[in-house]
């Protein structure tokens, strides 16, 4: 297993890789609530003029109705037309794709995007839907009984850490 990089210090890299893909009508929609701290920054360091969407995707899960909700469930808020639009959508780590694939679904009943580019700090691998990331801060090889969480500490700064899976 690789080390665990300083998430902050992939921010740059990434808002560098970003930059020839936003324009005046680029929006970002960050996922809760990982996603959602990463697309705060990002849209701040990018100067994306549109204001800031959130998601929570509880409710699209395809394991919802199994599991039910283990979080206290967030408002999801689209402050601007997706229809036509292109989007960044932004999580944390991707890791089975199902996460995505739910986002994707509870954006088109907002509209039909132009595009969405998926942008997330970490891709660990473990792939059970044809889901990839076009933009990432890292590539990491995790066991599968391992889970890699984005924390917030008080004053703003992203960590990660590993814990082991439920």
């Amino acid at each position: 297993m690789n080390a665990l990089p300083e998430a902050e210090t992939l921010l740059a890299p990434l808002v560098a890789e970003l930059r020839a893909r936003v324009t005046p009508a680029s929006a970002m929609i960050g996922l809760y609530t990982g996603g959602a701290w990463l697309a705060e920054r990002l849209h701040a360091m990018l100067g994306i003029e549109l204001p800031l969407g959130l998601m929570d995707i509880a409710f699209y899960r395809d394991d919802y109705a199994k599991q039910g909700l283990k979080h206290d469930p967030k408002r999801t808020r689209i402050p601007f037309e997706v229809e036509g639009r292109d989007l960044l959508l932004v999580d944390d780590v991707l890791y089975t794709g199902r996460t995505v694939r739910a986002a994707m679904n509870e954006l088109f009943d907002y509209g039909r995007p132009r595009s969405i580019t998926l942008v997330v700090l970490i891709d660990r691998g473990g792939r059970q839907l044809p889901i990839c990331a076009q933009h990432c801060g890292a590539r990491l090889e995790l066991p599968e009984r391992k889970r890699l969480r984005l924390k917030r500490d008080a004053d703003g700064a992203l960590r990660l850490e590993l814990e082991d899976a439920a």
